[in-house]
């Protein structure tokens, strides 16, 4: 598959983590789907949209109404109505575009009065999961929520004496993320999450979070629009971000490069020799910022790449040690009681 890369100048929306981090944002480019590649320098890849059809499952959306079609459906879900007399058959089918398949699973329904009652709440009607809803609606007019993922948007429908049909239109995608260290290698060691937020600040400067601890492969089902992504490895300062656009009806595949690796701290009488409990830990970037800290024996960080320096408190004495840490290098950095801090 082949795989384009934007320069950083191109990009908008890039953002550089703590010690030396970088991300690129290309944009999509026809290519076939689920091909490997990417880039060697920390980069994230993205991938042509892929058709959707086929992948529908359970998770929260919204959508349009579209004109009304020729339907019966074949497979009914749970409606939760009765079948009551003075009422009208209202069949409704989803759709992530206009040119996408009707959705079989994984739609939920909601079905509202249309004015609030008394205590200013909209009335629940009728509900219905699966794919195609079936509903038993009395004359009047109706709101109705379709949900797929975390897509979604509220209809109004009219209901007469005869036969309702109406396709709702969700204009949705997915979005299927991955991570890798530069260089193509797969990240074995660690936690890797993505949170999805919306692209635009709000008025406190703030970015509304969309999906978070997204694991990697995992589709998450979008409205159709650009979010900025963050994928975190680790609990620290490896962060890349990308802004990810979701196209109606496609899958957007998307692989985000770590320059980063796992560090286990150690103080120590000589080298390789037994790790002394009861130790406080300081990261430091160079600049005096601190990174990380943590107690014990055996402290683990993930970081990104770049250099460090670490200072570790046992029986009221500082030792202190510099290190650099490269991509995919996991291991140890001793700190030796001999390297004593002065005042």
């Amino acid at each position: 598959m082949t795989k384009f890369l934007a320069g950083l100048a191109l990009v908008a929306g890039l953002a550089t983590s703590a010690v030396g981090q970088e991300v690129v944002v290309p944009p999509p480019k026809p290519d076939a789907l689920g091909a490997p590649g990417g880039p060697d320098d920390g980069r994230a890849v993205l991938d042509d949209p892929a058709p959707l059809d086929g992948l529908a499952a359970p998770a929260p959306i919204q959508g349009a109404i579209a004109p009304a079609v020729s339907y019966a459906p074949a497979i009914t879900p749970d409606t939760g109505m009765p079948g009551l007399s003075g009422v009208s058959p209202v069949y409704l089918v989803a759709r992530l575009s206009e040119d996408s398949p009707s959705l079989t699973r994984g739609v939920s329904w909601r079905v509202y009065a249309d004015a609030p009652g008394d205590d200013g709440q909209l009335e629940l009607v009728a509900t219905a999961t699966g794919g195609d809803a079936d509903f038993r609606l009395e004359p009047g007019t109706y709101l109705v929520h379709t949900a797929f993922g975390f897509a979604g948007r509220t209809s109004r429908i009219a209901v007469d004496n005869g036969v309702t049909s109406q396709t709702v239109l969700l204009n949705a995608g997915g979005m299927k993320l991955d991570a890798q260290f530069s260089g193509h290698m797969p990240i074995t060691t660690g936690r890797v999450r993505f949170d999805i937020y919306e692209r635009e600040f709000d008025s406190r400067g703030e970015r509304k979070l969309v999906a978070g601890n997204i694991a990697p492969g995992e589709v998450v089902r979008l409205n159709a629009d650009t979010y900025h992504v963050v994928s975190r490895y680790g609990g620290v300062n490896a962060i890349v971000r990308a802004d990810i656009h979701v196209e109606p009806g496609k899958l957007t595949e998307a692989t985000v490069y770590h320059n980063a690796a796992r560090v286990t701290l150690k103080l120590v009488n000589q080298r390789g020799g037994e790790a002394l409990a009861s130790t406080a830990w300081s990261v430091l970037t160079p600049g005096g910022d601190v990174v990380a800290e943590g107690n014990g024996a055996f402290p683990a960080f993930t970081l990104a790449s770049g250099e460090y320096q670490v200072i570790a408190r046992n029986a009221d004495k500082l030792y202190s040690r510099n290190f650099m840490v490269k991509t995919a290098e996991h291991g140890e950095v001793e700190v030796l009681t001999s390297s004593v801090m002065q005042n």
